[in-house]
């Protein structure tokens, strides 16, 4: 699968794939419809890329204009591919690429607020409700207005449990997912 960047500043940029199937890339139709959903909210927005793979989403994200996104990875290869990809892209600058566990992070103090956490881990490991457990217990990390946003295979979906996020959305596309979730400031 040819991995590009659809919009922006950097539109029709091929992005180098990580080596052996280890990750599993977005489609370009679920990422249209992502950052269709999202709209202009893109413009100046902080993003983590949690589980970064090729940094595809994160990538998108600046190419349309977000402030910064950190990626992070657990491997090496998808560093190696997301720090290409950013150099190959000129946008290195806005970035931060940094090889670690994302359960430890999320179970950290947060270091900086995320108007957008991507969420999209490796199938069929329940990681994703995983991490939504983590950032609910923690969920300094997203600005009172922020999302959490998962990207996971229909039948891995199962309702979780949460107190300081609720899932507002779900959108499918094949054997794609997105469930969106934000923060229920106020509403407890």
């Amino acid at each position: 699968m040819s991995l590009r960047v659809i919009s922006g500043a950097v539109k029709g940029r091929r992005l180098k794939s990580v080596p052996g199937d280890t990750t599993r890339p977005i489609t370009d139709r679920v990422k249209e419809a992502l950052f269709n959903i999202l709209g202009a909210d893109v413009i100046d927005s902080i993003w983590w890329d949690m589980f970064g793979g090729t940094g595809a989403v994160g990538i998108e994200a600046l190419s349309r204009g977000a402030a910064f996104v950190r990626f992070t990875d657990l491997n090496r290869a998808p560093i190696d591919t997301i720090k290409e990809n950013l150099t190959a892209t000129r946008l290195t600058s806005r970035a931060e690429a940094k090889r670690a566990d994302a359960f430890s992070l999320l179970s950290a103090r947060p270091d900086k607020k995320f108007h957008y956490i991507y969420i999209a881990p490796p199938q069929y490991q329940d990681l994703w409700s995983r991490a939504l457990a983590l950032l609910d217990e923690n969920p300094g990390w997203l600005t009172d207005d922020g999302w959490a946003i998962i990207q996971i295979d229909p039948k891995e979906y199962q309702s979780v449990k949460l107190k300081n996020l609720e899932e507002f959305e779900q959108r499918k596309y094949g054997s794609t997912l997105l469930v969106f979730y934000e923060r229920n400031v106020g509403h407890a």
